[in-house]
């Protein structure tokens, strides 16, 4: 079994059934996903001020979700798959407490959706894609009141980590199009600037492939006579 959490926002909640629509039509083996939704989070009150979306700092519970067993995945809900999400799992190392694509750019965007600034820092983007090695003891200490109680560059760079516990990725398994341009090669999409669900990012590089996933999510099989012609409940 794969253990699969998703960032979930109530302002683009279509972002996360199409990311679970992605990776259930291409998955080869069962998974369990799990949205982090705040409000299903009882023991962690969301104090930060600061960040984007509204999982910006959950995705750090993972660890304390998994009760600090085994390996888990941790994905932004902007983003597709592209291929069998077993091939990103079997890259787990049991020598790293995190795995992550170690990007190093600059943005070319200052603003993203929704009217929100877009900062450059260090390790940008690191924490968008995580496979977690739960059991790691340098991850114990990361507790619900640790990640309320600690600042973004504190989190998002994993500094509670030593540089050598932090495994790395190939890039393709968290490829940007809205910063990178096109990339057919690409396992994972990231669209970090905006979903393709929000009208200024419909049109974003690979964007196609998001609405082809949404066909896919919003699909049923129909009768040949239309609704209208149904028996009344």
């Amino acid at each position: 079994m794969l253990n699969i959490f998703i960032g979930y926002d109530t302002r683009e909640s279509i972002a996360y059934h199409v990311c679970v629509q992605s990776i259930i039509g291409t998955s080869s083996q069962p998974v369990a996903i799990t949205p982090l939704v705040l409000d299903h989070l009882k023991d962690y009150q969301e104090s930060h001020q600061d960040g984007s979306n509204q999982f910006i700092y959950s995705r750090f519970l993972v660890p304390h979700l998994m009760r600090y067993k085994g390996w888990a995945l941790f994905v932004d809900g902007d983003m597709i798959f592209r291929e069998d999400i077993a091939n990103l799992w079997n890259l787990r190392d049991d020598r790293f407490a995190v795995m992550c694509v170690q990007h190093d750019y600059i943005s070319k965007a200052t603003q993203k959706y929704l009217g929100a600034t877009n900062s450059n820092y260090p390790r940008k983007n690191w924490s968008s894609v995580v496979l977690w090695n739960c059991a790691h003891p340098s991850n114990r200490s990361v507790t619900p009141e640790f990640v309320r109680q600690s600042n973004g560059p504190t989190l998002h760079r994993f500094k509670w980590l030593q540089d050598h516990e932090i495994g790395q990725l190939p890039i393709e398994w968290n490829w940007l199009p809205d910063e990178f341009g096109a990339n057919h090669q690409a396992r994972l999409l990231h669209w970090t600037l905006g979903t393709p669900c929000f009208n200024e990012y419909a049109n974003a590089p690979m964007a196609n492939e998001w609405h082809q996933e949404l066909k896919r999510t919003t699909y049923s099989a129909q009768l040949k006579h239309p609704i209208s012609a149904l028996p009344a409940v």
